[in-house]
């Protein structure tokens, strides 16, 4: 999207957006829970219009958990599961896919309503149609990762299916939080500091990289493997780092060299926030999402609950709770990073270099 500021005629468009941003945050914590809870097969299906509704009789339920009685994961993992087990992990993918409609929804009539009081202007169509086909997109990366799991000899999604499905769902959420920024930051709050902001993209570029190991982590339940700190089953570099081969395997389907990866960039990441907070001390940020302690607190609460989600991973659904907690931190953390990036700008080159 582009960098300049819109200048909105009215305020409505802008909280039309963050109302989206807050949805899709919810949206991407039902994944998560979706995905630690194993709820992502319960539903064989995808049905747009038909599967708003969940089973209403004691037949259909039957129906829909015969299905899933057809697929793998049963068969090897949740053999055992009552028709009561199966309503469990049935409704949290039924409502992971209920908000994904209701999202459309909101997205929807609010472009509509907007487009008949004519409150968009020129510069917002192109945002709005990267917005909608980004929508589009991540409902298709969502079935094509569920199917991904609907084949013989699987018990789960796939992790690096997975993985695209997060992202491209962060990606939605980074678009859309950028598009509400463009339409509700004062010129006023724009900060030029080339050092800050090169910082703030190197970190936002090596969070990427994170979250995608996160969604690894997630899809191989990673933490069980190794549920120690600060070593690694006992060791600083695990034997086990190039099991797999070819070597490449390992930094995608090495449960512990997934980890391993995973912490050390969380490490480098706590570097580069110290840094960019010793610069941006120096600069006044005004107000309380912009202020240059925040990346700080959250990259220390993440790595807080991150350790806990590790070492409580093999007892009860610590797992899930911690993984959510850790997962929403995340999201935060992303979400303030992405502001400040909007925030702080390179120093405007002069006139007279311009005309060179």
């Amino acid at each position: 999207m582009q960098h300049s500021i819109i200048r909105s005629p009215s305020k409505a468009v802008a909280t039309w957006l963050y109302a989206g941003v807050f949805m899709i945050m919810i949206q991407i914590l039902l994944g998560g829970i979706t995905r630690l809870t194993e709820s992502g097969l319960s539903i064989t299906q995808w049905k747009p219009l038909t599967g708003v509704l969940p089973p209403l009789n004691i037949t259909q339920w039957q129906a829909e958990f015969d299905k899933y009685k057809n697929t793998d994961q049963f068969r090897y993992i949740h053999s055992g599961f009552s028709l009561s087990n199966f309503k469990f992990i049935f409704f949290w993918e039924w409502f992971h896919r209920l908000w994904a409609r209701l999202l459309g929804v909101v997205f929807l009539v609010g472009f509509f309503y907007f487009l008949v009081k004519r409150k968009f202007q020129k510069e917002m169509i192109i945002p709005m149609i990267i917005l909608f086909l980004l929508g589009a997109m991540q409902g298709m990366v969502g079935w094509i990762m569920v199917k991904s799991g609907l084949v013989p000899e699987k018990m789960f999604v796939g992790h690096v299916e997975l993985a695209t499905h997060f992202i491209a769902a962060l990606v939605l959420l980074g678009y859309t939080l950028w598009f509400a920024l463009s339409l509700s930051v004062q010129p006023s709050m724009i900060i030029r500091n080339k050092g800050l902001r090169n910082i703030t993209i190197s970190i936002i570029a090596m969070l990427f990289v994170q979250l995608v190991y996160g969604a690894f982590m997630a899809g191989l339940k990673a933490a069980s493997a190794a549920p120690t700190w600060p070593d690694i089953n006992g060791a600083v570099i695990p034997a086990s780092l190039n099991d797999l081969s070819p070597a490449w395997k390992n930094f995608f389907d090495n449960k512990i060299a997934v980890q391993f990866i995973h912490r050390g960039i969380a490490y480098l990441l706590l570097v580069l926030v110290l840094i960019w907070w010793f610069k941006a001390r120096k600069i006044k940020i005004t107000g309380m999402l912009n202020a240059n302690w925040l990346p700080l607190l959250l990259i220390f609460v993440q790595i807080i609950i991150g350790i806990f989600t590790v070492i409580r991973s093999p007892y009860g659904n610590s797992l899930v709770w911690f993984g959510i907690a850790h997962q929403f931190v995340a999201m935060l953390f992303l979400m303030v990073m992405i502001r400040m990036l909007f925030l702080i700008r390179y120093p405007v080159k002069s006139l007279a270099y311009q005309m060179r």
